[in-house]
């Protein structure tokens, strides 16, 4: 019995050993075939590790000691000249989109808000020429509506007699002196002349003489805004009495921004609304656009045109107004989201085929609420990125390529960096940390050991590998943000700190603190 358990226990030992041997097998071919990949990967050139726009053909150390890290052929993106340059498998995990420059109309509508208000060429004012009293009134009430030639009030003038007494003698001494010789009768009709021009003067009529009393009337159809007369009051020459308009046609007075007042032409259609209708459009036109500006404000005065046979529109209502301000012909135009402005300049990434991408600095005119219009730059048919505009690493390299556009130049943005759990050192695997989706980091976490107070000030830290930045263990100098950060810490203590970016290269502590024994030992 022993014997036969012996033989078992054996060969259950060598299908053990010779499974291992098989799955071993199977296991260790693919990991020497990536090895040998790996090992005849082409280094295409090694880029600087602080990810500045700076690459060298050999293998060097920055200024702070740091090993450059080299990029493999196929790997990442890497940058030729003016052009970016990354591998198809990440330009679709990026999802970067792309649209051609086409010609089109740009259709935009400018929005302001505006008050309706009358029409100044449609009031009237009336205000006799003479002296007198208002002894009836026909139209007695603010806001009354009038139609043309009714009457409006009846005056008795003392002056008004006269005139007309004279101008009626006269008339008899013609009639009385018509055998006379000429010279009487040229007296006469002067006398008569003179008495008929002083009424015309007056705008005094025969058909508005009732006796000794004169009646006025309405000179247009429309409302009553004034009424000063009193029935029985005395009135002096020129004394407004009634101010009447004409509402059928009412201004919108619009305040446009000084940037759009360019766009806006006299005789322009224009589209008002206003709360009271919101479910009506009032179709007015530019009427007139002020030549000066409003330094305050900054704004431009608009005056439309709008038909009000109905009345729906009062003075002093709020209107919504907008005006077509699109392009009259066909400008080439991308979308809106294609353009990387900086504030300095605007860029435009050109995709030149699938993975090749070259920034273009463009000139841009007209804007729509979708596209806008480019004058220099592009050229029609060419393929123009609309998302995913900074891609993989896009900030180093959008650098890079700007910089061979114009010079070095520094990007405003802040440094970008891998989540910290997902960051490999470049000297474990290089060129396998760039290529890797990359969120931006203001502030970075970093632990070390506090060497010396520099007479400037400044502070010797002698830290760990600092993952957000790509950066190994090393001895640096950093300033001080605020020198009470150093109160109760001496050199030789074991610290964490913060540190940002100032500007290019001035790395300053922001947060500063000393570790417990507990912490030096648990890191």
């Amino acid at each position: 019995m022993k014997k036969v358990y012996g033989i078992v226990v054996v060969l259950t030992l060598l299908g053990v050993a010779a499974g291992g041997y098989w799955l071993g097998a199977r296991t260790a071919v693919p990991a020497v075939a990536a090895d040998a990949a790996k090992a005849e990967r082409k280094v295409l050139y090694y880029r600087n590790p602080m990810g500045l726009p700076d690459t060298s053909p050999v293998s060097k150390k920055d200024a702070m000691g740091m090993d450059y890290v080299p990029v493999y052929e196929g790997e990442a993106e890497t940058t030729n000249g003016k052009q970016i340059v990354i591998s198809t498998d990440k330009v679709q995990k990026l999802g970067v989109k792309s649209e051609v420059a086409a010609m089109r109309m740009l259709d935009k509508t400018l929005r302001v808000a505006g008050r309706i208000e009358i029409d100044e060429r449609r009031t009237f004012v009336i205000a006799p020429k003479f002296e007198g009293w208002v002894e009836r009134l026909y139209v007695n009430t603010t806001g009354q509506a009038v139609g043309k030639g009714q009457p409006l009030f009846e005056v008795y003038s003392p002056d008004l007699v006269s005139a007309r007494r004279e101008r009626e003698l006269a008339a008899q001494g013609i009639a009385a002196l018509k055998d006379a010789d000429e010279e009487a009768r040229d007296g006469m009709r002067r006398l008569a002349e003179s008495s008929a021009a002083r009424l015309k003067n007056w705008d005094i009529a025969d058909g508005r003489v009732n006796g000794n009393r004169v009646t006025f009337h309405a000179p247009v159809s429309g409302i009553v805004l004034e009424k000063n007369a009193v029935q029985g009051m005395r009135f002096m020459p020129g004394e407004m009495l009634y101010r009447i308009a004409d509402l059928s046609s009412v201004w919108v007075v619009a305040d446009v921004a000084e940037q759009d007042i360019g766009q806006i032409k006299a005789g322009g259609r224009v589209q008002v609304s206003v709360d009271a209708y919101p479910e009506r459009q009032f179709d007015g036109k530019v009427d007139f656009v002020s030549p000066t500006l409003d330094s305050a404000t900054r704004t431009v005065r608009v005056r439309i045109e709008i038909p009000n046979p109905q009345g729906l529109l009062k003075p002093a209502m709020f209107a919504q107004v907008v005006l077509p301000v699109g392009s009259a012909s066909p400008v080439l135009t991308v979308p809106v989201s294609a353009v990387i402005d900086s504030g300095l300049r605007q860029i435009v990434l050109v995709q030149l085929a699938q993975g090749r991408f070259e920034p273009r600095e463009v000139k841009l005119g007209s804007r729509s609420d979708r596209y806008v219009e480019v004058l220099e730059g592009i050229a029609e048919g060419e393929q123009v990125v609309t998302a995913a505009n900074f891609l993989i690493d896009a900030e180093s390299n959008l650098r890079a390529a700007l910089g061979g556009m114009s010079g070095p130049v520094r990007q405003a943005q802040d440094r970008q960096a891998t989540p910290a759990a997902s960051v490999q050192s470049p000297a474990a695997e290089p060129g396998k940390a760039t290529a890797q989706l990359k969120t931006a980091v203001v502030g970075h976490q970093a632990q070390g050991t506090l060497e010396a107070v520099n007479a400037d000030g400044t502070l010797s830290i002698t830290h760990g590998p600092i993952a957000s930045l790509g950066w190994p263990g090393m001895t640096m100098d950093f300033a001080l943000a605020n020198s009470a950060l150093l109160d109760g810490i001496q050199p030789g203590s074991a610290i964490s700190f913060e540190i940002v970016e100032r500007k290019p290269d001035e790395w300053v502590i922001t947060k500063l603190q000393a570790r417990t024994q507990h912490q030096h030992e648990g890191h």
